[in-house]
């Protein structure tokens, strides 16, 4: 229960942060939706004579409302309505996305949502989807791991001393009578030595504990956990093995805080693929970059949707694989004014560097959470 209300109140949140930011604290579009607006009068914020429905100064509505009714009509006006740009935002980032982002670099904004709003939009959207999610208990599991891990040494230790003590026996035998018959005793010993090696191999295998090796450099294990002699990285690692659940929450928030960053880091490469272009300029980059992640944020936010609602996760996965390619050539086709080769190879060329991308967005998240 908690946790949907979570959700919706990250949406709601979303919603008007990103109308508040489409809006730029200045109302914009037409009048207000009470007709009698127009009538003009003083305005309740700065005291200027209004000639229409907003004020000329500083942009204030004429309509003022003090009821519950009107703060719901708010609340559901800023999430839901966009002043009427969203719907005719929405439709082109999913089908034309190209033509949005042209469009926009080239002036028409009017009618749109801007895209930082949007984006902001769908990254609080995503937070939400995300916080509804039954995460698997990944902490539980690995601390189940690394128990066992200790019980299967605990055991090959035992077996290694029962080796040791069959050996011995085999030896005084032996030194007492060396005609003796030691077949018995060298059964249990060749037995005793294929469990030592059978679960010396299995504890191996287990995750949850590292090598019993210390060794340096970027990661080593002192038979307990990860570290490291790189200073911020071992700083993060003693969090992980003290708690890696907090330490993936914690994780969870920086990227949902520190989203934006993902737009400078995408810059440079979607630079390298036009730089001998004079028409496009990092504006235009730029406005194609938050485009682009918040379609395949919405999109994630779609998918997680249809999760929840029991679409095999087969079909999820496969559109997963197959719309971000064809929504990427159809926006850089489009917005740049490529034809199918050129937009086909830095379609490719977009998804090797987001894998980059991501991997550079990863490693800020772990750096800012280690100063």
């Amino acid at each position: 229960m908690g946790g949907g209300a979570d959700g919706i109140g990250d949406i709601l949140t979303g919603g008007i942060v990103a109308r508040e930011v489409d809006r730029g604290g200045v109302a914009t579009g037409a009048a207000g939706h009470d007709p009698h607006d127009g009538a003009g009068g003083a305005c309740l914020n700065c005291g200027a004579t209004r000639t229409g429905p907003f004020c000329q100064d500083c942009g204030q509505s004429g309509h003022i409302h003090r009821n519950v009714m009107g703060l719901v009509h708010d609340i559901l006006h800023g999430v839901f309505h966009f002043e009427g740009k969203f719907w005719n935002t929405l439709p082109l980032l999913a089908w034309h996305p190209g033509d949005l982002t042209r469009r926009y670099v080239h002036g028409e904004r009017a009618r749109f949502v801007t895209p930082m709003a949007m984006f902001l939009f769908s990254v609080f959207l995503l937070f939400a989807a995300v916080n509804r999610l039954a995460m698997p208990d990944v902490s539980g599991a690995a601390a189940g791991m690394a128990k066992a891990k200790v019980e299967m040494n605990k055991a090959a230790r035992q077996s290694v001393d029962n080796l040791a003590k069959l050996e011995k026996d085999r030896a005084d035998k032996l030194a007492a009578d060396p005609k003796a018959d030691t077949r018995d005793i060298d059964k249990k010993i060749k037995a005793e030595q294929a469990d030592v090696q059978a679960m010396t191999n299995l504890a191996a295998q287990l995750p949850g504990q590292a090598s019993t090796d210390k060794g340096h450099g970027l990661l080593h294990g002192d038979g307990d956990a990860w570290h490291s002699d790189i200073p911020w990285l071992g700083r993060q690692l003693d969090h992980i093995n003290e708690n890696s659940a907090l330490y993936a929450y914690k994780l969870k928030m920086a990227s949902y805080k520190y989203s934006w960053a993902l737009i400078p880091i995408s810059l440079p490469f979607i630079w390298m693929m036009f730089f001998w272009r004079r028409d496009v300029g990092m504006y235009d980059h730029a406005i194609f970059a938050i485009h682009s992640l918040s379609f395949m944020t919405l999109l994630a936010v779609g998918l997680i949707g249809l999760y929840m609602v029991g679409i095999s996760d087969k079909w999820l996965w496969l559109a997963w694989l197959i719309v971000p390619p064809v929504h990427i050539y159809k926006h850089l086709k489009y917005a740049y004014g490529l034809g199918r080769f050129g937009a086909t190879w830095r379609t490719f060329a977009l998804l090797t560097m987001t894998t980059i991308t991501c991997s550079l967005f990863f490693a800020f998240l772990i750096w800012m959470e280690a100063e």
